[in-house]
């Protein structure tokens, strides 16, 4: 976050979500996130384009883990930077309600038991939440 705002005297907010991997009451002993290389990259870059099109930033870092992430380890960084605060937060809230429903990662569970688990499909919750950002028709 530091880079976004460093030396930079018209940024006013640097909003930032970070998340992590829950252990999901003990079950689970790691989650698998797969992507194909080169496509799952640019789609994000397509995506933070598209946020910074739609807000004024100043700044955007989209950084999302992949491969074998642990209980309590990050999964994914989110920072905006803007003049004010509704711009960057707005900008995060976006990213990740798209990176949530449908950004082009896997995700599968990796159980406590030593048992390889199911894939993990968005919630109901987490496509409502994107679905505010739907272009008007």
């Amino acid at each position: 976050m530091d880079a976004l705002a460093s030396g930079r005297t018209d940024i006013g907010a640097v909003a930032s979500f970070v998340g992590l991997c829950r252990d999901e009451e003990g079950r689970l002993s790691a989650l698998e996130l797969e992507h194909y290389p080169g496509m799952a990259e640019a789609e994000v870059a397509r995506v933070a384009g598209e946020a910074a099109r739609r807000w004024p930033l100043l700044g955007l870092t989209v950084i999302h883990r992949y491969g074998l992430i642990r209980p309590g380890e990050r999964i994914v960084l989110v920072a905006a930077a803007s003049s004010h605060r509704q711009p960057a937060l707005a900008a995060t809230e976006f990213l990740m309600d798209y990176l949530k429903t449908r950004a082009p990662f896997w995700k599968r569970e990796h159980l406590a038991t030593g048992e390889l688990g199911a894939w993990v499909a968005a919630k109901e919750a987490d496509d409502a939440a994107a679905s505010r950002w739907a272009a008007p028709v």
